[in-house]
């Protein structure tokens, strides 16, 4: 086990937990930060990302003891908690942080072909809350989504909130954007997939309805927009169907990240009609 003992602010070894809570600046560097014990233990026990470094504090130390051994190579340092948090410029009441590289961009093309055999993508638009992109990322983990296909104008889903959110579903699930939006998503179309654009338009059909009494297609591709108006008419124009979700009278709308969860678990074939 590579473990070093921080004592100071100021230790050269932990300069880069020193920007974490600059995102474009870590970006920049091609580096993200992941948070959380789960997350980071993910990191740890998956060889996806390059992971350069881990700073915790004793007590989240015991607890990944196990995995932390299983990657000798990579240094872990531990601080107290108030170090920590001096370090790093927040309260760090988890303890428990990563640095890792950022993966060079995927193509839409790979990402497609790494989720060949996928019933269910998720395409975002405009997702600019980092819950909501963290909430989007974890639901599709939960629901099999193959990948998540983001417009240019999205949060990024390794920003350090994102993924701490998704419980680590940004670095999970497959994922790329569609830099020519959003004409581009006609790759989805080529790769046998029907675009379904979730509106709370009443001239939409019925999530239930459509699911269980029309022939639901064998991929589906479903498209949700923006926290506060939705997807652009650019964007529905390039969907094959368009469905809603009932809501009692006087609701107009649900948190994008939470009508995007019950309609990738409707499209998923999870749920089952009694």
């Amino acid at each position: 086990m590579n473990i070093e003992t921080i004592d100071t602010l100021d230790d050269p070894r932990v300069a880069d937990y020193r920007n974490v809570p600059d995102p474009v600046l870590l970006k920049q560097r091609g580096l993200f930060v992941a948070e959380s014990r789960l997350v980071v233990r993910q990191l740890l026990a998956g060889h996806d990302y390059a992971v350069r470094s881990v700073l915790v504090s004793p007590t989240v130390l015991h607890s990944l003891g196990d995995v932390v051994e299983t990657r000798p190579g990579i240094p872990v340092y531990v601080a107290p908690v108030d170090v920590l948090a001096g370090i790093v410029g927040f309260n760090m009441h988890r303890g428990c942080l990563a640095i890792c590289e950022r993966p060079a961009g995927a193509t839409v093309a790979a990402t497609l072909a790494q989720a060949a055999s996928a019933r269910l993508i998720v395409v975002g638009e405009q997702i600019g809350n980092a819950d909501n992109m963290g909430g989007l990322f974890r639901n599709a983990m939960a629901f099999g989504a193959g990948a998540v296909l983001l417009s240019p104008d999205c949060c990024d889903p390794l920003y350090r909130k994102a993924v701490r959110v998704s419980i680590g579903g940004t670095i999970r699930v497959p994922s790329a954007v569609v830099e020519d939006w959003p004409a581009g998503l006609t790759a989805l179309k080529q790769a046998g997939y029907t675009l379904v654009g979730l509106t709370p338009d009443a001239r939409a059909k019925e999530l239930g309805e459509w699911v269980f009494h029309e022939r639901r297609p064998a991929r589906v591709a479903l498209v949700v927009g923006h926290e506060g108006f939705g997807l652009s008419d650019a964007a529905l124009a390039m969907t094959d169907v368009r469905v809603r979700i009932e809501m009692v009278a006087g609701v107009d709308s649900l948190n994008v990240a939470t009508a995007a969860g019950i309609a990738m678990y409707a499209c998923s074939g999870l749920w089952r009609p009694v």
